[in-house]
């Protein structure tokens, strides 16, 4: 049986018969004993054709279509035209190569060439990429990388570009550093504190927030120089935010039981601390940076389950894109994978929720409600990702519904009180976003409304103009009878 191989390259496809591809593929180390022998391989595999890409935009055109596993006209017909015709797959006397299994079951699907893609298909790709510019006449190596070159920079910038107004990837970003910084500020905090404690150990009891202690530490230094005053009283109360607080730490820095601390040492305690405060604030501030961004690109998740909660799920899919992508069914276990599978593997219970479990709906449910209010609250993340990914406008009206949806769900399954109906809140969230863009639909509706107008003036121009003419038709035929009477009566006189 004949075997042939499609090749994709950079400057176009091409179609090579290999010979004795049966005798050959026995075995993979024969394979790649053929490939590695140049003389051998350039015997046993011939072109059959080759069409170059017409330009750079067609080039790119064709690549995106073979890397998605799809089955463009050009390569549809470029197979149909150098391969024999086949009226069966069961009566065909070749078979066609290709290294994509599901680009090979797209074109066995819609031309009916038989495909095969394997291990020793794969190998025969490779030795052709590798002396591909031996084959075809006027083509050079230089030639070849620079095709492949332009070729790769075009295809990266076009993925990069794909979702240029959903900029999630800023969102991945910014919670991946948000939960690295939050590890790190907590280990700096503990050690400044295991450090000052040496000095100023009752500081820990009387402040046991992480943040108000290292600014503590930073303001007292040397506890033997805080003196009850105004300004340190002022200064630890806008701290601490009370004033009692304040000076139950300048009465504990009197009475403490702490050991002295040298100059040198007090110098790095301060430059640490000053460090850990500067990362807490940043912290904040990168906090604040995400609540914009997703209020911008996932209005409606933000709304519905929050934007920790929404950014996380969003970072774990890899993008809006895949999550919109996800089934209900997918949401709801997203972050809980290995747990899925150990049950799947162990045939033990799988899994309730993952990410969302972080919801304060689920933490509010009861135990024997928890499975049922995180499937119907994954159903409505799976919609809220959906619109806000399609969507063109930006609006949170349909995730406030949803969150209204899901605590009259739980309100349901606690009191027993039964909830709206979905189309009712739909129809109310309609109305609202066409309120929300109530300025640019005026707009619309005065430039269809005079549209409107002038369509009916035509009509009613054109409907007095045939009533007009039926008129002057019907004017017409009696005088028309009146005369032929005439005729006949004149023509009676005379005989």
């Amino acid at each position: 049986m004949t075997t042939f191989v499609l090749f994709e390259s950079a400057s176009g496809f091409s179609v090579f018969e290999v010979k004795d591809f049966d005798e050959i593929s026995a075995s993979t180390e024969k394979v790649q004993e053929a490939v590695s022998n140049i003389e051998r391989f350039g015997k046993t595999c011939k072109l059959v054709a080759f069409k170059p890409f017409t330009s750079a935009a067609s080039a790119l055109e064709q690549i995106n279509a073979v890397s998605e596993s799809q089955l463009t006209d050009d390569l549809k017909n470029f197979l149909e035209l150098n391969l024999p015709k086949v009226k069966s797959e069961k009566k065909a006397k070749f078979k066609l190569g290709v290294a994509d299994p599901k680009l090979g079951s797209a074109i066995q699907e819609t031309t009916g060439l038989p495909c095969v893609a394997n291990e020793m298909v794969g190998e025969v790709v490779r030795g052709i990429r590798v002396s591909f510019a031996r084959f075809i006449d006027g083509l050079n190596d230089g030639d070849l990388r620079r095709a492949q070159l332009g070729l790769a920079h075009s295809y990266s910038r076009a993925k990069v570009k794909f979702n240029v107004n959903k900029v999630d990837n800023m969102i991945i970003q910014a919670i991946a550093l948000l939960d690295t910084l939050d590890k790190d500020v907590n280990t700096f905090v503990m050690r400044v504190r295991e450090w000052y404690s040496w000095h100023f150990p009752e500081l820990v009891k009387v402040v046991p927030d992480n943040y108000q202690y290292a600014r503590i530490a930073l303001l007292v230094k040397d506890k033997s120089t805080l003196v009850e005053s105004d300004e340190k009283l002022a200064a630890l109360a806008e701290i601490v935010g009370d004033e009692d607080k304040a000076r139950e730490v300048i009465d504990a820095a009197k009475a403490s039981m702490g050991q002295d601390i040298s100059p040198i040492d007090l110098i790095n305690i301060e430059r640490f601390a000053s460090r850990v405060i500067s990362l807490a604030e940043y912290r904040q501030k990168l906090h604040t940076y995400l609540l914009d961004k997703m209020h911008a690109v996932a209005p409606n998740l933000s709304a519905l389950i929050g934007e920790t909660v929404g950014a996380r799920l969003i970072s774990h899919a890899g993008s809006l894109t895949n999550l919109a992508k996800y089934p209900a069914s997918t949401v709801q276990i997203l972050g809980a994978e290995k747990a899925l599978f150990r049950a799947l593997k162990t045939r033990g219970n799988t899994p309730k929720y993952g990410l969302i479990f972080h919801s304060s709906f689920i933490g509010r449910a009861k135990q024997r409600n928890k499975g049922r209010i995180s499937r119907y609250l994954a159903n409505k993340c799976s919609i809220a990702s959906r619109i806000d990914c399609f969507m063109d406008g930006s609006t949170n009206v349909f995730g406030e519904k949803m969150k209204e949806q899901v605590e009259e769900r739980l309100r349901f399954y606690e009191e027993g009180v039964a909830p709206r109906k979905n189309i009712d809140m739909m129809t109310d969230a309609m109305k609202k976003v066409k309120e929300q863009l109530g300025d640019e639909a005026g707009d619309d509706d005065e430039v269809a409304g005079k549209k409107d107008k002038k369509k009916d003036k035509k009509k009613e121009k054109k409907r007095a103009a045939e009533a007009a003419a039926a008129d002057e038709k019907a004017d017409e035929e009696p005088s028309a009878k009146k005369k032929k009477k005439e005729k006949k009566e004149k023509k009676k006189d005379k005989a």
